[in-house]
């Protein structure tokens, strides 16, 4: 895949050597609600997990990508294209940025729109969706900030501690 990038990020494909990384951010429990884990992750099975992230798009159905940082040139984020229908012409996209420090600096804006790009531009999909939790406020801005819009409220949808949140369903038609 060539690489996707802008003056403040680039995008690229998981290698072998983003285990630690990817270990962190599966294992952060903070996570675990946007990400719907439930369990943690071994070493062992996110090295599994690399070995099979080269199957294209077409054959897995999603396709993750490290976000990266020209300023501070570390690795600093996933963006997620998942459940691709390439029939429908459409897939969900999800994105997180690991450290506190590295949001709100336009890093997700630049990654959303290289992905937004990508999806029109290589897999000609006609619509992108985002489930964020309601009240995820930089989730909602970030999306908004690219035209989704919010088509619906799943209540009671996402179990988080003994409760229950509602998660919102984002779409984006091009």
């Amino acid at each position: 895949m060539q690489q996707l990038e802008t003056d403040k990020v680039y995008l690229r494909a998981l290698e072998p050597d983003d285990l630690d990384f990817i270990y962190q951010i599966e294992n952060d429990l903070s996570l675990w609600e946007v990400s719907n884990t439930q369990t943690p992750y071994s070493r062992f099975l996110i090295h599994q997990y690399l070995e099979n992230a080269h199957q294209d798009i077409y054959e897995a159905k999603q396709l993750r990508l490290v976000i990266c940082s020209f300023e501070t040139g570390k690795t600093v984020g996933l963006i997620d294209l998942f459940d691709f229908d390439p029939k429908n012409e459409r897939a969900g996209v999800g994105i997180v940025i690991q450290d506190n420090e590295d949001r709100n600096q336009g890093i997700g804006t630049d990654a959303l729109s290289l992905v937004i790009s990508y999806v029109q531009e290589h897999l000609f999909l006609k619509q992108l969706y985002a489930n964020i939790a309601v009240g995820n406020i930089a989730s909602e801005r970030l999306f908004y900030k690219f035209g989704f819009e919010l088509i619906g409220i799943k209540k009671a949808w996402t179990r988080v501690g003994k409760d229950y949140v509602d998660e919102a369903m984002y779409q984006l038609i091009f």
